[in-house]
């Protein structure tokens, strides 16, 4: 997991691969907030049609790549939670995250973390490593 974290937090933005309302495949920036206890955790609106699809289809694809041509593969099961400790930490440490919610209490803002995680680093002419948690 340490190998993955530090990952996510150096390639500083992801994105973040769904099936669309209309079946098909949708692919859009996120970012990643934190890991807590084993999850790695985002926020997003409920508002948002990113929302609607991962409650239709929780199953996602996230992709990253640093500044070597390395990238990073990391599909899992959305879980969302109502953790008001995690929103509240999501908005600490995103002062981006903070002007578009305001608290952690705004009926809006939703956090989920990945389960069911399998994950990996490749890079060209080098055998990918693999991660499942």
């Amino acid at each position: 997991m340490e190998d993955i974290v530090l990952y996510l937090q150096e390639s500083g933005m992801q994105y973040l691969a769904t099936i669309g309302l209309d079946g098909k495949p949708k692919v859009r920036p996120f970012q990643f907030m934190f890991e807590e206890d084993g999850n790695i955790w985002f926020c997003t609106s409920n508002q948002k049609e990113v929302y609607k699809e991962l409650q239709k289809q929780p199953y996602v694809e996230l992709c990253a790549s640093a500044k070597d041509m390395s990238w990073l593969r990391l599909e899992g099961k959305v879980v969302f939670s109502e953790n008001l400790a995690i929103k509240k930490k999501v908005l600490e440490k995103s002062p981006l995250v903070k002007s578009i919610y305001n608290v952690a209490e705004n009926p809006a803002f939703e956090i989920f973390y990945l389960e069911g995680i399998t994950a990996s680093i490749s890079r060209i002419g080098h055998p990918p490593k693999i991660f499942s948690f």
